[in-house]
């Protein structure tokens, strides 16, 4: 029988190594995480969401899936969204996709990959609706990286049109989207420049409509929305 015998080796020597940095690293650790941020990304095994941006155990709330979607009846990823926005309040949302996802891959190609297939519908849907944007682009990598690039887009969007992040703005809470991709190539991050930083910068079809204070439908802090169907 096959043990693991080496990973429990590398954990104990890596806690040494903590401690040695830090001896209260663990208990102050253990007492309560603050993250500011809450990282959403692909599952791949290349792309560890700490080590990329340097932060340690304890500074990012993580949820990861195959493609780094973000689909509104997935309620592990809407579960995971709703307390790092309510209960641990962080103040920054990256949705981080990564060139050559092998994911995104999978829904460009006509073949049958079992289950996954049914989970990459999304991508799928989003590579009819943005078909223009292929037209002329023969090389498959090409083709793969833009669909990915579009994908961290699509979900910094799903993200925002959540009522999740959209009750935050309404109560004040300050509460970014952000949209980056990763090379594996070369190890670095790259800002689509697809930050939402409020309401007002989502479609809006998608905005959500409270009562304020003078009892005019709007957004909290915003003047009044004619496009709340009034």
């Amino acid at each position: 029988m096959e043990t693991l015998d080496h990973l429990f080796a590398n954990n104990r020597r890596w806690a040494e190594e903590i401690k040695a940095e830090d001896p209260q690293f663990f208990e102050k650790l253990s007492a309560q995480q603050h993250p500011e941020y809450l990282w959403i990304g692909c599952s791949d095994s290349r792309v560890p969401s700490n080590q990329i941006i340097g932060l340690m155990p304890g500074e990012v709330f993580v949820h990861r899936n195959v493609a780094n979607i973000v689909i509104h009846t997935d309620l592990n990823c809407q579960s995971v969204l709703q307390f790092a926005v309510d209960v641990v309040k962080v103040k920054h949302i990256m949705v981080v996709g990564h060139y050559g996802c092998g994911g995104v891959r999978a829904s460009l190609e006509d073949t049958e990959h079992g289950l996954i297939d049914n989970w990459l519908r999304a991508l799928k849907d989003l590579y009819w609706a943005e078909q223009a944007r292929f037209e002329g682009l023969t090389d498959e990598e090409e083709r793969v990286n833009l669909l990915c690039e579009l994908n961290v887009r699509a979900q910094v969007a799903n993200v925002c049109h959540t009522s999740i992040v959209q009750n935050a703005w309404a109560r004040g809470q300050s509460l970014q989207v952000h949209g980056w991709i990763y090379s594996v190539a070369d190890g670095l991050l790259r800002d689509l420049g697809a930050t939402i930083r409020g309401p007002e910068q989502i479609p809006p079809s998608y905005r959500i409509c409270y009562t304020l204070p003078n009892g005019l439908p709007g957004h909290h802090a915003h003047e009044h929305d004619d496009n709340c169907g009034h």
